[in-house]
């Protein structure tokens, strides 16, 4: 079976997957962002959870299937952030397709987009977005992307408020920079290759890896909680999505840094977030 058969196979059994988890009533397609059931109002608890709907749409020219993590929900600001992240790739996949005129694609282009609660506590929410977007070629794009909300504030964590300082991201990218290359090595060593092309080989990831790990907070806007038992951060996982720090088939590659490793260098509006110990 052909990759482009492999795409549709795989991305009909995740919208007969989407389809299972549907509520009764609920219609095959959502074509909008989906409203509240009820319109969100200001109470002693907060503003009043919105729903999240699955989204699921077949053509003979795309197919889209999204999933969300009921989860999150009961926070209105992180909803908005999924839903308009989603917006933007089916936007962009929709956009494709209509490029197309009267051809037919030699493969349905097709978004398959899945969101997961990573972290649920108090003070730190975190979702995971994954994905790939197919137009054409030989693979799908990538969708990658982390969501760290703080309930107490109300807004997404992000990069340059984190760590705002040129000195921290440079700690931060010399850490991140040594360790993939770490793990460079070690997967070279485990190819079948000579000295010399393990060598080579390391040497042009090298080169990607200082890259796509220059301390710029754009290059580490990707990142994810690692929690301990008190629900304190003891880590961050920061994210690289394919292309970014290597070739699309070393896939998406992470790398955890330490709060010890961190905190001299965290904003201190957000340090009570992160372990001490």
């Amino acid at each position: 079976m052909n990759r482009f058969a492999q795409g549709s196979l795989a991305a009909a059994t995740l919208l007969l997957v989407l389809a299972g988890c549907k509520k009764d009533g609920q219609q095959d397609v959502v074509t909008t962002a989906p409203e509240p059931a009820v319109a969100p109002t200001e109470t002693a608890a907060g503003p009043a959870p919105i729903n999240l709907s699955d989204v699921i749409e077949h053509t003979p020219n795309y197919m889209v299937g999204i999933s969300y993590p009921p989860a999150a929900a009961k926070y209105p600001g992180l909803a908005q952030e999924l839903t308009r992240y989603a917006e933007h790739a089916k936007a962009e996949l929709l956009k494709a397709a209509s490029e197309l005129g009267n051809d037919k694609p030699t493969a349905p282009y097709e978004l398959s987009l899945s969101f997961d609660m990573l972290t649920d506590t108090p003070k730190v929410v975190a979702v995971s977005a994954d994905g790939s977007s197919y137009t054409g070629g030989a693979h799908g794009q990538p969708l990658v992307a982390r969501f760290v909300w703080l309930p107490e504030q109300q807004k997404l964590l992000k990069a340059e408020d984190l760590i705002n300082t040129p000195k921290g991201w440079q700690a931060v990218s010399d850490f991140v920079e040594d360790k993939l290359l770490e793990q460079a090595m070690v997967r070279a060593q485990g190819e079948d290759l000579s000295p010399e092309d393990q060598q080579e080989q390391v040497r042009n990831l090298s080169r990607m890896i200082n890259e796509g790990t220059a301390p710029e907070p754009a290059n580490f806007s990707q990142f994810q909680p690692v929690l301990d038992d008190a629900g304190q951060i003891s880590a961050l996982r920061f994210v690289f999505p394919p292309y970014q720090v290597g070739p699309y088939s070393d896939g998406t590659q992470t790398v955890d840094v330490p709060a010890a490793a961190l905190l001299p260098n965290v904003a201190a509006d957000y340090r009570e977030l992160f372990s001490r110990n």
